[in-house]
């Protein structure tokens, strides 16, 4: 049975994470974000308790 020989996929799997771990992160984070989030302030809303009409 040819899938057991692991030759080929043993190097395959290698090669897939060593592009998993060293090209793909880098491409994702240098992507910049074309709307940088805008800091709110911090300015507490004001809100009043209802009281239950019971």
């Amino acid at each position: 049975m040819p899938q057991l020989n692991p030759g080929p996929w043993f190097l395959i799997l290698i090669f897939s994470w060593l592009v998993f771990l060293t090209i793909i992160p880098t491409k994702v984070l240098n992507h910049i974000s074309p709307n940088e989030p805008t800091p709110v302030g911090a300015e507490m809303h004001k809100t009043e308790s209802w009281g239950w009409p019971w």
